[in-house]
């Protein structure tokens, strides 16, 4: 296969881990026969100081002719001012919008070498593997807003329609039919009225699919739930707001933040993949950032815009024989002396990719 990948490594620590995920796939080629092109690109707050604007335009059209887009990190404090009129978080939400990418998947799932890293006891860990499927381009975070200046009054919206709840409900669902056939919807029903039209019209949409149980739970018990019983959930479905806090609460059982992948999908193979941790400046350029997050996005990408199931399956494999054989990153290390780089870890997974790449 030959396919072309957008690289928009962004700020903080987004370079070093977008560097380790590229060599990943360039393992994955040399093993596997493909030709992954790279094609990198600004975006975030470095695209704010070379363009004064953090989605360039040259940065979208080299995405619009791209099979997927891998992107590391954005933000950091130079540009953390919030009332600021430019932002590298705007660039991710045009991104997201340009492409109508409205379906965010984040798998979670604890990982039998890391329980004794996690805040959680090792026996609540046991069994979870949960895909978090997460509404990306409507509710509160595009609902219209006013804020008043330095006035005493300021609102969001969380707008939601039956389309976009309804096309969102159907990437659970069909996920959940090829996991263990559970989806959680999640929602605030017994207060807001957008989270009532939410629950209508997932039950609407799970007439379609008799053989997936359904369960409608609130976001309150559904964080609880995350942290005593996080094996009951299979695919946890959520708006925007909600999604992107839970599975924020989630990345505790992984033991770390820097350990979550995440997909972004639209109607078509398109998709963007970003790990689900921040730009972390207190560590850029210091070669100790985890790369996990980023080098299972990559195998998300090969997955669901390249259609390569068995090198996505691979790269995993080789993650957690990494894992499992005592890599560490300094997040996940029992002390400074046994953490290992960024470029050792990635290593050590390429090392295990090789095992996986052989004919068996």
């Amino acid at each position: 296969m030959q396919a072309t990948i957008v690289t928009l490594p962004g700020d903080g620590v987004g370079p070093e881990v977008t560097a380790a995920a590229v060599r990943v796939l360039e393992a994955v080629g040399a093993g596997w026969g493909h030709t992954f092109t790279f094609r990198e690109a600004l975006m975030g707050g470095c695209a704010i100081d070379a363009a004064g604007d953090p989605l360039p335009d040259d940065t979208l059209r080299a995405c619009e002719q791209a099979d997927a887009v891998l992107l590391g990190a954005v933000g950091g404090p130079q540009w953390s001012d919030p009332s600021a009129p430019v932002r590298p978080e705007q660039g991710l939400l045009r991104l997201r919008q340009h492409f109508d990418l409205f379906a965010n998947l984040r798998p979670v799932k604890a990982y039998p070498a890391l329980a004794a890293y996690a805040p959680l006891r090792a026996d609540l860990l046991r069994g979870v593997d949960i895909l978090f499927v997460r509404e990306l381009t409507s509710g509160i975070y595009f609902g219209p807003s006013e804020e008043q200046g330095a006035g005493d009054r300021a609102w969001d919206t969380m707008l939601y329609t039956t389309g976009q709840v309804r096309r969102v409900a159907r990437v659970a669902f069909e996920a959940a039919r090829k996991r263990r056939g559970r989806v959680a919807s999640i929602d605030k029903a017994n207060v807001l009225a957008s989270m009532r039209l939410w629950r209508r019209t997932v039950d609407e949409v799970a007439r379609a699919y008799p053989d997936v149980a359904l369960e409608h739970v609130l976001v309150d018990a559904a964080a609880m739930h995350l942290l005593r019983n996080p094996a009951r959930f299979d695919v946890l479905l959520a708006g925007n707001m909600f999604g992107d806090i839970l599975s924020d609460e989630a990345s505790v059982l992984a033991g770390s933040l820097g350990m979550l992948p995440s997909a972004s999908l639209g109607d078509g193979t398109f998709g963007v993949y970003e790990p689900i941790h921040g730009s972390a400046p207190d560590i850029a350029g210091q070669g100790i950032a985890n790369p996990t997050g980023t080098i299972l996005s990559a195998a998300l990408l090969l997955r669901y815009s390249l259609g390569l199931d068995a090198e996505a399956q691979a790269v995993e494999q080789a993650v957690e024989a990494a894992l499992a054989d005592g890599a560490r990153t300094a997040d996940i290390a029992p002390d400074a002396t046994a953490a290992l780089s960024t470029d050792a870890f990635t290593e050590r997974v390429i090392g295990a990719l090789a095992i996986e790449a052989r004919p068996h």
